[in-house]
């Protein structure tokens, strides 16, 4: 068919062959044998080229669409196994506000515009379900991965920032040390990470003789963020959130004894997901922060 949807075009079986880089005897030879095939004739030969026959330009028109429609076929296949086109599925439950994972799907967006790009929002619990049942490509969640664990890395880390009201007395401090909220209450989240707050404020109060006050909200955090403006208590965020402009609140660095606190985040994904678009932005994890990626 794409010797035939040649010769139509350049009117010559010499001239086809030419374009198309086969032997002349070859390109005659398959389009004798493709209309012995039919039993129709294609080409009326002549000494000046070729010229279509009536049942001939009815039966190149479709040659010229089978090729073209197979030509777009090999080219999205080659897309697809370069993981260029396709689907990707990332669930995450920080803030796409700002930070390293709004950077990082931003940057993958830019890289590969043609892949169809999908976001999940969840809890930890149901973030790795979803994994596991292949609903999702890869989950971005607070916490190292565990010692020998394959198919995940760490990737970075955020500061934790405490979320004041406004006219709280600390706004005066650029910063804010965990011993200066030992009076406080902490509204925090039932989901995720407000379990994972809950585990660093008891930690860091157990520094100093304390017991945090906490009072955890089934709601999300710009709701929180609301509670805090009305002065019903303070919060946690990490810095990817503090792009959330939310009215009555302001942020602050945590410090303890040995600078900023901290909270790290990793990428999981299963090892027999062989989705190519997963390689390429495994791939971009490795080159954004190299430092880390061997530590999975």
């Amino acid at each position: 068919m794409q010797y035939a949807a040649a010769a139509e075009k350049h009117g010559s079986f010499r001239k086809a062959s030419l374009a198309l880089g086969v032997k002349q005897s070859t390109l005659s030879r398959t389009i004798a044998q493709m209309e012995n095939r039919l039993g129709l004739i294609l080409f009326e030969r002549t000494h000046g080229g070729v010229r279509l026959t009536k049942v001939g330009s009815e039966i190149i028109r479709t040659c010229r669409y089978l090729v073209e429609t197979i030509d777009l076929m090999e080219s999205s296949a080659a897309s697809l196994s370069r993981g260029e086109t396709g689907h990707f599925t990332v669930g995450f439950y920080t803030s796409l506000s700002a930070g390293n994972l709004r950077a990082t799907l931003t940057e993958f967006a830019g890289k590969f515009p043609r892949i169809i790009f999908r976001t999940v929002e969840a809890s930890r619990t149901h973030l790795f379900s979803d994994l596991e049942s292949g609903v999702l490509d890869v989950a971005v969640v607070t916490g190292d991965p565990e010692p020998g664990e394959k198919n995940a890395m760490c990737l970075w880390t955020e500061r934790v920032m405490a979320v004041l009201p406004e006219i709280h007395p600390m706004v005066e401090k650029k910063q804010v040390h965990w011993s200066d909220l030992r009076d406080e209450t902490f509204l925090l989240r039932s989901a995720d990470p407000g379990a994972e707050f809950r585990d660093i404020l008891v930690s860091k109060f157990a520094q100093f003789g304390a017991q945090p006050r906490l009072v955890v909200h089934d709601a999300s955090q710009e709701s929180i963020g609301s509670l805090v403006g009305a002065r019903f208590g303070i919060s946690l965020v990490t810095e990817a959130s503090i792009g959330t402009r939310i009215p009555g609140v302001t942020y602050r660095e945590l410090r303890g004894g040995n600078g900023p606190s901290r909270i790290s985040y990793a990428a999981h994904w299963r090892g027999d997901n062989h989705n190519p678009a997963l390689a390429n932005f495994i791939a971009l994890l490795e080159e954004r922060y190299p430092s880390l990626a061997g530590l999975d």
